[in-house]
């Protein structure tokens, strides 16, 4: 049938022209309004550009800056110990709370650090969600878990935020064993939809009736899991929301050393341009009236007819939801209260129907201005002062290893023009916005899409390219399959910069660099080396560019150098392949360490010296090949033999362990001991905290090799 029987005329109050008042809220729907004739409507008054949204800041501001100098009074959060607390309260009030919930985050934060603009971005959705849903038994997911500084306030840790990051304080991410109302714990991106679907799938096994809410962002959903979830949670048909939290940073945070950049990837434009489009709704609202009195056939070609139109006047992406097999309802302003609500209410009160993905658009750092200018530079922030936003930043003597390690590539690109660089929507860390500032057509942004980045790479290197993959220790994890199928099995010269190797300090276990080693040197081809400083980084990376038969990888921690001179112009001497090297002779006892651990193996020999202990301490440099005839002669002139490394137990100690057991080193007199970090996750603290715990400071390396040759360890406290 051809489309023009369907032709109509357009109520009077739709416009074909987009209108400039169109945005004007009203009160809330009666509840005889259905979900199919309400929500467009609200959704179409709801749409945004979150430039034409700001928050009025009650009170006069001091005149040294644009925020508060003091905290200001929050006399409704004040109220609010559980979100039991908030059912009561009229819109004009949640309003007000969340006004207060803001300004709360804001001093919490200058206090301590942490992420700050995306909680700042997402305060109203979190009072709305917490309004409608009733936690802990009704589940909100928190993809990521650094916008969660609302949510933990609102659930019973306000008295508690002071202590975030810090040890044995409060997570900055989600953490089940935090409180009943973290349904799941998160640090790494992508996973929500994916835990949210089994939730729901687990409830309507156990017969029980509670609502399932993933809110994800549109930086996590360049990861192919959220696909993976869509895709398998359109098929189940299971009752689940997912809240798509849509501010425009598709890579996380956007920006380069010349300030804010456009997101990266295809679902960024699609986004956009779905964002910009009025007349959808308006199309379908008017197309489900006139197809109210068609039945059979027709009501299902009418159907095709909305969906087709969908596509054309948003483009592919609301199409695309749909498709998956989700009701799509958007784009909606996140930072209307009241029409977050009206959504909200009516999408928990319309049951059986399905996934549904409702669209949010919202402003990071929104509410405090400074975050508002410059969201790349308030995405995640040291202490800083409120009035002024000013962050107290440590001034260092050195550089991080993050910046060596760019300065190193860019040396190398400098002198090569087949070197290229790939990270995953991580240029700030990972130090490659320098690179990109350098090299921008030979630095590639792939998204959240660690999987991707790595058989990218191995696809730059079968065309004769030298890829350099800049990825997290911790987010390595997500790809080790491309590692290991697309890389290392096909013997590819892909060389990975594993940044925040060992342990990370406050981000904690999500982020802890513990298992790379391990798994990266179990496999056949893969060359594994970690530089003791930051000179030993240059030569490593230019070690590793040199490598053009095979995969090859090194580890570097967070934090700074330690201020021993580097190469002439950057640029590093490769290393011999295999060689470790002694730094300080001694007798009777050899420390081995490896990468940053080598550090506190000095620091150790230096405790022992001034006890009459002289001691023997080795920089590995290599776990894959190893140095046998270091090792061999090691164990051969000392009576004990100590490896330390700042990584789990099948790393680098296992891999000598494994030399001398069938070079028959163990068969004599020998005592060897492996120093590695416990088998249990460390919680989030200072980085001094963790080391002590993990029983790695250079304290307890004195103390196990006086334990080993028989002399009391509480030697170490006599004067």
């Amino acid at each position: 049938m051809a489309l023009s029987a369907f032709r109509f005329q357009f109520p009077s109050y739709l416009s074909r022209e987009t209108s400039k008042d169109y945005c004007k809220t009203t009160s809330l729907s009666s509840s005889s309004q259905s979900l199919a004739t309400y929500l467009p409507s609200i959704c179409r008054r709801s749409t945004v550009s979150p430039s034409k949204i700001r928050t009025t800041v009650k009170g006069s501001l001091v005149k040294k800056g644009d925020y508060y100098s003091t905290r200001p009074p929050t006399p409704l959060l004040d109220t609010i110990n559980h979100p039991i607390h908030m059912k009561n309260l009229s819109v004009k009030e949640l309003r007000a709370l969340s006004d207060e919930l803001r300004s709360d985050v804001v001093f919490n934060v200058s206090k301590t650090g942490g992420h700050l603009g995306s909680s700042l971005g997402v305060v109203e959705l979190t009072v709305a969600l917490h309004y409608i849903f009733n936690t802990p038994q009704d589940k909100i997911l928190w993809d990521v878990g650094h916008q969660s500084y609302p949510h933990k306030i609102l659930t019973g840790r306000r008295g508690k935020m002071k202590t975030l990051r810090q040890t044995n304080g409060l997570s900055g991410f989600t953490k089940r064993g935090e409180s009943e109302h973290d349904s799941f714990g998160t640090g790494h991106s992508s996973t929500t939809i994916s835990a949210g679907l089994g939730m729901a799938v687990g409830r309507d096994l156990k017969g029980r009736n509670n609502n399932v809410v993933a809110v994800i962002g549109d930086g996590a959903m360049t990861a192919g899991q959220a696909y993976e979830a869509m895709n398998n949670a359109g098929y189940l048909d299971s009752d689940m929301i997912v809240i798509l939290n849509d501010n425009k940073q598709v890579s996380l945070p956007t920006a380069n050393l010349d300030g804010p950049t456009p997101p990266v990837g295809a679902l960024s434009r699609a986004l956009s341009n779905l964002q910009s489009k009025r007349p959808l709704r308006e199309l379908r609202e008017a197309a489900k009236g006139m197809t109210k009195k068609i039945g059979g056939s027709m009501h299902r070609l009418a159907s095709k007819v909305d969906e087709y139109a969908r596509g054309m006047i948003s483009g592919a992406c609301s199409t695309l939801f749909e498709e998956l097999g989700f009701y799509y309802i958007g784009p909606v302003d996140g930072h209307n209260i009241e029409d977050l609500v009206s959504i909200l209410k009516e999408v928990k009160s319309t049951r059986t129907i399905g996934p549904v993905l409702i669209h949010v658009v919202t402003e990071k750092g929104r509410g405090y201005p400074y975050a508002e200018r410059a969201d790349d530079k308030y995405h995640g922030v040291v202490k800083f002062d409120p009035a002024t936003g000013k962050q107290f930043k440590n001034v260092a003597e050195t550089k991080s290893y993050t910046t060596y390690f760019a300065e190193a590539l860019i040396a190398e690109a400098e002198a090569d023009k087949d070197v290229v660089a790939i990270h995953a929507a991580m240029g700030g860390g990972t130090g490659l916005n320098l690179f990109h500032r350098r090299f921008p057509t030979r630095c590639f942004d792939v998204g959240i899409a660690e999987q991707h980045a790595v058989t990218f790479a191995a696809g730059l290197a079968c065309e004769g390219l030298k890829p350099f993959c800049a990825i997290y220790s911790s987010f390595m994890q997500r790809a080790y399959d491309q590692v290991v199928h697309d890389v290392d099995l096909q013997k590819l010269p892909v060389r990975f910069a594993m940044d925040r190797a060992g342990l990370v300090g406050a981000d904690g276990p999500t982020h802890c660099g513990a298992f790379d080693v391990t798994f990266m040197a179990c496999l056949p081809n893969m060359i594994v080396m970690a530089p003791s400083d930051e000179a030993e980084l240059f030569n490593m990376v230019a070690t590793a560019a040199a490598i053009d038969d095979r995969p090859s990888c090194f580890r570097y921690p967070r934090g700074n150098g330690i201020g021993v001179s580097l190469p002439p112009g950057n640029k590093g001497v490769p290393l011999e392949v295999g060689k470790g090297r002694v730094l300080r002779e001694g007798e009777r006892v050899a420390l081995l360490g490896y990468g940053s651990a080598v550090q506190n193996c000095l620091e150790a020999s230096y405790v022992l010296d001034k006890r009459g202990l002289n001691i023997t301490v080795a920089d590995a440099r290599f776990c894959k090949p190893l140095d046998i005839v270091l090792i061999r002669n090691l164990a051969k002139s000392h009576e004990v033999l100590i490896t330390v490394e700042e990584g789990s137990i099948g790393g680098f100690g296992s891999h000598v362990v494994q030399f001398l057991a069938l070079d028959g080193l163990l068969d004599g007199n020998l005592k060897w001991r492996p120093m590695v970090l416990p088998d249990r996750y460390i919680e989030h603290g200072s980085p001094l905290d963790q080391l002590a715990e993990a029983g790695l400071t250079a304290s307890h390396i004195a103390a196990t090799v006086l334990h080993l040759i028989g002399i009391p360890k509480e030697t170490l406290f006599w004067k």
